[in-house]
């Protein structure tokens, strides 16, 4: 009995912590949601609307599907590219692979750096005046030389593209790595010996046994860019206008600058349907049963 009671007692800070920092604020911005939540006024946190925030942002509100749009095409580009880039670079730090020790140590850095960070420093390093992209271009490519990337909305989407592909390679790429190296050896050798090339051996040997690896760095980084925030905030804070406001951006722009709390919170809801399909689609990976 007592070794019973010890082993509930022992996980209940834990439980404790989860359910005050997860569970509880998710309960209450449920409740926020279906209310007007002002905070020019506290009253109207109590005061009920129903399902009109939701019919508000379907019907009503353009900006939403702005930011749907660009967060849909900003996580379609930021996985496909990462994913890609990622697999290239494990392919090529793979035991016995080329380049090993000169690409390793380039994957430190991005590594190492906070979202934040990087978005600050992709501000700077497109900066048309004192930027550094803008004296290489300025030598290699003069076309490109002064031009304003964080003005125009397809560049400065393109940058903030670039920023969150540049920030992930390193992560997906030692994911797959660990993936390749439990790839079998004798089926790569068994498909050497029978004569299949290098390309040959990748598609039909190597890809289809590292594609629950695929899967889930695909899922994981779905979720993320799906739900990022500060890295725009600091390089673009959504702009120029609305061209690279994503879902997160524009609840923290309707919750924290306008104080519409209550419709902040209803996106924010709108959000976690998509997240829940990942989460679940990736614990079904990660734990599935051999």
């Amino acid at each position: 009995m007592r070794d019973n009671t010890l082993k509930y007692l022992l996980v209940l800070p834990a439980i404790v912590v989860v359910f005050a920092t997860a569970i509880w604020p998710l309960i209450e911005s449920l409740r926020l949601s279906f209310t007007v939540g002002r905070l020019s006024r506290p009253g109207s946190l109590e005061q009920y609307l129903g399902f009109e925030n939701y019919i508000w942002a379907f019907l009503y509100e353009p900006a939403f599907w702005n930011s749907v749009w660009v967060t849909t095409i900003y996580t379609v580009l930021t996985v496909g590219l990462t994913t890609v880039l990622a697999l290239g670079l494990a392919l090529l730090l793979a035991p016995g692979g080329r380049f090993r020790s000169g690409v390793q140590t380039l994957l430190i850095l991005p590594f190492a750096m906070s979202p934040a960070l990087i978005g600050v420093s992709f501000r700077f390093m497109f900066n048309p005046e004192f930027g550094l992209f803008d004296a290489v271009f300025g030598v290699l490519i003069p076309p490109l030389a002064d031009v304003s990337w964080l003005v125009d909305p397809v560049l400065a989407f393109a940058v903030c593209v670039m920023a969150d592909v540049w920030g992930w390679i390193p992560f997906l790429t030692l994911v797959l790595i660990g993936g390749l190296a439990s790839v079998p050896q004798d089926t790569i050798e068994a498909a050497q010996v029978d004569g299949a090339s290098g390309w040959r051996v990748f598609r039909d040997v190597t890809l289809p046994q590292l594609a629950p690896v695929l899967a889930v760095v695909i899922i994981l980084k779905s979720i993320f860019s799906l739900k990022t925030f500060d890295q725009i905030f600091m390089l673009t804070n959504g702009g120029p206008g609305t061209a690279t406001q994503t879902l997160s951006h524009y609840i923290y722009f309707n919750g924290m600058k306008y104080g519409q709390i209550g419709y902040a919170a209803s996106v924010a809801w709108l959000m976690v349907i998509p997240m829940i399909f990942l989460t679940y689609a990736y614990a079904k990976f990660v734990f599935r049963k051999e």
